[in-house]
């Protein structure tokens, strides 16, 4: 009652006019916006194909009168004149709805930035989505942590123990897994730098297959023998990832060598006739052909050309047609192709008597 005859006294009846004024046109407007502009922005929603609509109905969604209503008190009682303990109480109560009130903005904004985001990547990287996921989960966790602390510091606590504590217990954690941790940030990275998708074909050391899954902690690939190969994503980024997916094209280098005995101007017309196999194939560039060396039992060729297409297939169909029109040609021009000899001189001595 002291209380009440206090406020009575020190406020005049417009002032008490006044604030409830503020106060019913609040909580008005408040109505208003949530019911009829909710309704109104899911119909231009529906149209549209912007995120902006989306991420307006998702707010107003969030929107809660009984914590936006501390505020609208907390507005009207400024037209008044309060002791200064039920002021205290109406700001901090004001301070903590709002905090509250932007931490279900912001978890509805996250949770709209990852409908989008999974809506492209689950077409183009399905394993990427139980990462989003996780980056999400992390996203909401630091908010909503942040909104507490705050809440804390807003009611008086002193949260500097409690951060040196959770800090901590931070580190303590985060010893104990360190390799789960390891992999979970190995997996954004590769979620987001993207060295290689499902569906590439990568070298890694002395193993080789096609990408199946991308998972949190580990990476399976499918070897060209059939097993699955597992590597944990934090051992799978130490490596050396040759990529062969995303070759424009690709280079083939292979030698052949012919006997001693090819006269030299026929020698002289090997590169031209290799070159001219090789600009007969499909899907090939030539790039070089060279007398490259005098080998033991032969004299060696160099051959340089480019594979218009990726696929391992296609690679070897070509190099089969080289080798075979190549072969053919030298055949007709008389060419023979060297395999290993050795020639043995025997130089006989006639015994005297």
């Amino acid at each position: 009652m002291r209380l009440l005859d206090k406020l009575l006294a020190e406020n005049t009846t417009s002032d008490w006019l006044v604030a409830s004024g503020i106060l019913i046109t609040g909580v008005i407007i408040l109505f208003v916006l949530r019911r009829v502009g909710l309704r109104r922005l899911r119909i231009t929603a529906h149209r549209t194909a912007t995120i902006i609509d989306d991420l307006l109905v998702d707010a107003l969604r969030a929107t809660h009168v009984w914590l936006l209503a501390p505020m609208v008190l907390y507005l009207a009682s400024e037209a008044l004149t309060l002791p200064s303990r039920p002021a205290t109480v109406l700001t901090r109560a004001a301070i903590i709805a709002l905090l509250f009130q932007v931490a279900l903005w912001g978890n509805r904004g996250i949770a709209v930035w990852m409908r989008y985001s999974l809506r492209t990547k689950a077409m183009e990287d399905p394993a990427s989505v139980s990462a989003h996921n996780v980056l999400g989960y992390i996203a909401r966790a630091a908010l909503w942590a942040l909104v507490v602390l705050a809440a804390l510091d807003n009611l008086g606590f002193n949260i500097t123990a409690l951060l040196a504590g959770l800090g901590i217990g931070g580190v303590a954690v985060a010893l104990a897994a360190q390799s789960v941790l390891g992999d979970l940030f190995a997996s954004l990275s590769i979620i987001f730098d993207r060295p290689f998708v499902i569906g590439d074909f990568i070298v890694t050391g002395e193993q080789m297959g096609t990408v199946e899954y991308i998972g949190l902690k580990t990476t399976r690939i499918r070897s060209l023998s059939g097993e699955q190969i597992v590597f944990s994503n934090s051992d799978l980024l130490k490596s050396r990832i040759h990529n062969y997916k995303r070759m424009n094209e690709r280079r083939v280098l292979f030698r052949f060598g012919v006997v001693y005995q090819t006269p030299p101007d026929v020698l002289e017309t090997i590169p031209s006739l290799v070159r001219s196999v090789i600009e007969q194939i499909p899907r090939t560039r030539f790039d070089r052909a060279h007398f490259h060396n005098y080998g033991d039992s032969s004299l060696d060729f160099e051959v340089v050309y480019y594979i218009l297409d990726r696929d391992y297939n296609i690679y070897m169909d070509v190099q089969q047609d080289i080798l075979f029109a190549l072969y053919r040609r030298l055949q007709e021009r008389g060419i023979e192709i060297a395999y290993p000899t050795r020639t043995l001189y025997l130089n006989t001595v006639s015994a005297t008597p």
